[in-house]
């Protein structure tokens, strides 16, 4: 009886860990939503350049106006 005790055993203890895994995916974060601080300055010097209309099209680039 002690291999079925201990099959029994390990069985429970392989649904404990695939709970415990479908708990830690569902509790995962997106390494990819965060925001390192070059990230972050990098964005705010986009919001500056973009609200002073410095920014050029991607259109813009295409036609080569650059250096306007």
């Amino acid at each position: 009886m002690s291999g079925a005790t201990d099959s029994k055993e390990i069985l429970h203890e392989l649904r404990t860990i695939r709970e415990d895994l479908n708990y830690i995916k569902g509790h995962m974060v997106d390494i990819d939503s965060i925001l390192t601080e070059e990230d972050y300055l990098s964005l705010q010097e986009y919001r500056k350049e973009k609200a002073l209309e410095r920014l050029i099209s991607h259109e813009g680039l295409k036609n080569g106006l650059m250096g306007l």
